[in-house]
C-alpha cells in the first residue's frame, strides 16, 4: 500500500476544514449536521471522520489554525501587524471567518473547551500588546475591543468602511 505524504495529509485536513467553515458560516454550528460537512468537503464519512471525531473537533482546530495565524501575523511590528489585522477584516473573502469569529465567541459561552481556546488564542495577543504599550493591559484589551467590534459589525454585514476604520485606529495610535 502506497505512503501518503504528509503534504497530501495535511491538504486533505484544509479540505475538511474549510467546508466545514463554510457550512458554519452558512448555517451556525448547531444547524450544520455531520452530513452537511461531508457533502459539502466532497470527501468521504468515513474519511471525514479519519481526521476528525465530530464538529466538535472541528471547530476546535478551526479555532487553534486561526489563532497560529493571527500570532504569525502580528509577529514583528505590532502596530503595523495590528493596522493589517484590521484592514484585513475588509477582504472580501474574510466576511464567512467575521461570521463564523463571532459563531465561536457565542459557542465559547456555552463550551468550556472551545472557551479555553478562545482565551488562549487572546492571552498571546493580550500579553504582546501590553509589552508593547509598556504593561498598558487596559489600552491592550481596548484595541483588542476594537478589532472585535469590528469583525461583529462586518459579520453583521454592515457597511463599514474598513480603511476609514483603520485609519482613525491608527490616529488614536499615533502620539501627537
Amino acid at each position: 500500500m502506497p505512503k501518503v505524504s504528509s503534504e497530501h495529509l495535511a491538504a486533505r485536513r484544509r479540505q475538511i476544514l474549510e467546508a466545514a467553515g463554510r457550512c458554519f458560516a452558512r448555517d451556525g454550528f448547531h444547524r450544520t449536521s455531520m452530513s452537511d460537512i461531508v457533502r459539502e468537503s466532497g470527501i468521504s464519512a468515513g474519511l471525514v471522520y479519519r481526521y476528525f471525531t465530530g464538529k466538535d473537533d472541528m471547530i476546535a482546530a478551526i479555532v487553534t489554525d486561526w489563532h497560529e495565524q493571527r500570532a504569525a501575523r502580528l509577529s514583528g511590528d505590532p502596530a503595523g501587524a495590528y493596522l493589517d489585522l484590521l484592514r484585513s477584516v475588509g477582504d472580501p473573502g474574510a466576511r464567512d471567518d467575521a461570521r463564523l469569529g463571532v459563531q465561536v465567541w457565542a459557542e465559547a459561552l456555552r463550551s468550556p473547551a472551545i472557551l479555553a481556546l478562545v482565551k488562549a488564542g487572546v492571552d498571546g495577543p493580550l500579553q504582546a500588546a501590553a509589552a508593547a504599550l509598556d504593561g498598558d493591559d487596559a489600552l491592550a484589551r481596548v484595541l483588542i475591543a476594537i478589532y472585535q467590534g469590528l469583525v461583529l459589525q462586518t459579520a453583521w454585514d454592515e457597511p463599514v468602511d474598513h480603511a476609514a476604520f483603520t485609519a482613525a485606529v491608527q490616529s488614536l495610535l499615533t502620539p501627537p
